[in-house]
């Protein structure tokens, strides 16, 4: 298994930010023009799961590292209820819902494989090596 040296090299991450970039293509369309407040919401919970994971990983813990973890699985969670409010509203095509929605649970998956990873091994992190 290769050693992650950044958060960058994390899978969780780029598929994250994969879905970031996503998002930012939907609330741009001609639909959302003048729906500023869950545009604006939408962005902001697609953003905080891969800034959260990255913040986690920052903080040279394993505990604190699951913490993040666990608040950007929250916000995919947050991000999936925000895309069915979209579709509700008839903002978003069903292939853009469905697509945006298997895409969170995803993520969210392979989040709580790493929350459960980090909760069996006995590393602690870097700031905990003598």
């Amino acid at each position: 298994m290769a050693t992650i040296e950044k958060f960058e090299d994390l899978e969780v991450w780029q598929l994250s930010r994969c879905l970031c970039q996503h998002i930012e293509d939907i609330i741009s369309s001609e639909k959302l023009n003048r729906r500023y407040a869950i545009k604006d919401q939408i962005e902001r919970s697609s953003g905080s799961i891969m800034d959260n994971i990255a913040e986690g990983f920052g903080r040279s813990g394993s505990l604190e590292f699951r913490n993040f973890l666990g608040y950007a699985k929250g916000s995919c969670s947050e991000l999936k209820s925000q895309i069915y409010r979209l579709y509700d509203k008839h903002l978003i095509l069903e292939e853009d819902y469905e697509d945006l929605s298997a895409q969170c649970d995803h993520i969210n998956a392979k989040l709580g494989s790493f929350i459960k990873y980090l909760s069996a091994t006995k590393y602690r992190g870097t700031k905990f090596k003598s």
